[in-house]
């Protein structure tokens, strides 16, 4: 049988697409057993002994200063971690991207690219025949919907495979996405190029749908552009919505007669399916909305803390349990425009088991009687360990609305889906260096909670927590000033802990803190009468703090200045030996600057060869995505 062009082409046209997806599972392969591989270690890391505090002295003194050839593979990795995640390319004020999404992005455009017009000379050797390419590239980009429908789902596989979270995987869903919009023009141009005349061919249902998916598919990429998403989310949310409707409905149209609609349909199902697991567990965390139970144990609280930023609050399920760091998404459907609107905030509480001792059972060690008193005193620091909190950035749409609510005291009905995310196993990190800003800090404050919960129980070798807030205005600290108090009560001797609070804002002359409602007696105060006292901070402002507040405590510093996070970052890493874990959710500005502070030198991997600390660095994605 003679080999046509035709043929050639058919065949061509149902390899290629084949042979992009082995190598892009390929790709997906090794990146999960790089992060197995990891995670087994940190795991397998974290069970190591740890040295009493003189002998770690010791070791630290000596490691520091003594060159080993056994620690060039670890600082091989450190060297690794800077380049792929903390050298950057800045765009502007608000936007960064890591070398290793740049690598991604790159390798993935070229690799369509080049199997869109490898091998497209005819028969008779001419080259870039437009009969080649223009329907492989509609292939090839259709191809590629079910990994992107699946990479935008909160309950995909391959985050299930690799790890990494959805919201990170996000960017390879936006970023992929606009790559095969670019080939799905190409296709359209080669089109309307082979097919000249186009007008004849305007009555035909096939070109009719397909015009109309990539008119919504335009309308889609222009909305998610990240100024958009940015400053009207909710019009990204109802448009992206419909537009993805449309074009997927279009595109099987376009496509139901050829063998390009095997790529079309399952994403409908994965779609599909991600649906079924988020109502199911709306059902299952929500059943007393849906007549299992009598009551509306979920009606929410809204507290105005500020101008800015409001606080949910709501009774937590007993089946509902989650690790510091995840995310929630929130249906209100008082306050969102549509019912099914739902919007992910970072759960600031935490899903602690400390006080869960059977009302039965009447311990009487000296370790339960210190629980047992830390539980009757908790006072206005309680629903961090006993409900659902949120902090919630006041912006406009949606939250402007919460806003509203929370000015008229009214109870709101939530319906709660999740949890969501990973949570940073920080376990077998010696050292671990905690950084927030504003709102930042629902992240690190249940992160805090855990690893002073873990060490009590002896299931962390962590033995110091930099804890670092910066805040626009003082009377955020009282936030969570009574729970930190708590924490620190909490903390076992074994257990360094520094608190810094940053105030950016222009400071009164005097400002005071007002007593807490609960005990400190556990924590070294200042001073040890019960006076208060005008202090001078290092910026030379004057302050009053009385005996019992948050400032009195000799671990915790506050200053009216923006932290200078290089200088601190620095210092840690000069003290600090073994692992050590940064973790950060802020602005731009904040992740920008830890990426700075823990590139080379401070972070280089001669430094982890003499001893010093192979770092860590967990950047949490901040407002939307």
């Amino acid at each position: 049988m003679a080999v046509t062009d035709k043929s050639l082409r058919s065949t061509r046209n149902q390899l290629y697409p084949q042979q992009a997806w082995y190598c892009i599972g390929l790709f997906i392969f090794i990146v999960a057993i790089f992060q197995w591989i990891s995670f087994f270690h940190s795991k397998f890391a974290g069970k190591r002994p740890t040295s009493n505090a003189s002998d770690t002295e010791h070791a630290s003194e000596h490691r520091r200063h003594a060159f080993s050839w056994r620690r060039i593979p670890l600082g091989l990795i450190n060297a690794y971690r800077v380049i792929s995640f903390r050298w950057t390319l800045e765009f502007g004020k608000s936007y960064t991207l890591n070398m290793a999404e740049v690598f991604v992005t790159v390798a993935y455009i070229v690799f369509l690219f080049v199997w869109a017009f490898i091998n497209t000379t005819d028969l008779e050797s001419q080259k870039l025949d437009i009969s080649y390419w223009c329907n492989r590239s509609g292939m090839l980009a259709s191809s590629q919907f079910p990994l992107i429908t699946a990479l935008g789902t909160k309950n995909n596989i391959v985050s299930l495979i690799t790890g990494i979270s959805y919201d990170k995987l996000n960017y390879a869903h936006r970023m992929m996405s606009r790559v095969a919009f670019v080939l799905l023009w190409v296709h359209v141009g080669g089109e309307v190029v082979r097919r000249a005349p186009f007008q004849p061919y305007l009555t035909q249902p096939w070109l009719l749908w397909g015009l109309v998916a990539m008119v919504a598919s335009t309308i889609l990429c222009i909305v998610s552009l990240r100024p958009v998403r940015s400053q009207a989310y909710e019009l990204f949310f109802y448009v992206h919505f419909a537009m993805v409707s449309i074009f997927l409905i279009g595109a099987y149209i376009h496509t139901q007669d050829s063998d390009v609609a095997f790529w079309i349909y399952p994403c409908f199902v994965i779609w599909g399916l991600d649906r079924f697991i988020r109502i199911l567990r709306l059902v299952v965390f929500n059943h007393s909305y849906f007549g299992f139970r009598s009551g509306s144990t979920m009606d929410a609280t809204a507290e105005l803390l500020s101008d800015d930023f409001v606080r949910l609050r709501f009774h937590r399920p007993s089946h509902f349990h989650w690790t510091p760091g995840q995310t929630a998404y929130l249906i209100m459907p008082s306050v969102s425009r549509l019912p099914f609107e739902a919007h992910p905030f970072t759960i600031a509480s935490f899903d602690s088991t400390l006080f869960d001792v059977p009302k039965e059972q009447k311990p009487t060690s000296e370790k339960y009687a210190e629980i047992g008193l830390a539980e009757e005193n908790l006072g206005s620091s309680a629903p961090f360990w006993k409900e659902l909190v949120f902090f919630i950035n006041v912006r406009e749409g949606f939250t402007a609305r919460l806003k509203d609510a929370a000015l008229k005291g009214d109870k709101v009905k939530v319906f709660v889906d999740g949890p969501y995310g990973p949570s940073p196993d920080l376990g077998s990190y010696d050292t671990s260096v905690l950084i927030a800003g504003g709102s930042g800090v629902s992240y690190t404050l249940p992160v805090l909670l855990d690893t002073i919960e873990r060490v009590r129980n002896g299931e962390s070798r962590c033995r110091r927590v930099v804890f670092i807030w910066s805040i626009r205005s003082v009377d955020h600290i009282h936030w969570i000033d009574d729970v930190l108090i708590r924490a620190l009560r909490l903390a076992p001797p074994s257990l360094s802990i520094s608190i810094h609070i940053h105030v950016t804002d222009t400071p009164a002359t005097i400002e005071t803190f007002p007593r807490s409602s609960g005990r400190t007696d556990d924590v070294k105060p200042v001073r040890d009468d019960s006076r208060s006292e005008v202090v001078e901070l290092q910026d030379g402002k004057a302050m009053e703090i009385t005996n019992d507040s948050l400032f009195a405590i000799e671990s915790v510093k506050l200053a009216h200045q923006r932290a200078d996070l290089r200088a601190i970052l620095r210092d840690e890493v000069t003290a600090a030996t073994g692992r050590m874990s940064v973790s950060v959710c802020g602005s731009q500005s904040i992740t920008r600057s830890v990426r700075g502070a823990l590139r080379f030198p401070v972070s280089s991997p001669l430094s982890v060869a003499n001893g010093g600390p192979s770092v860590t660095l967990h950047i949490e994605s901040f407002g939307y995505a």
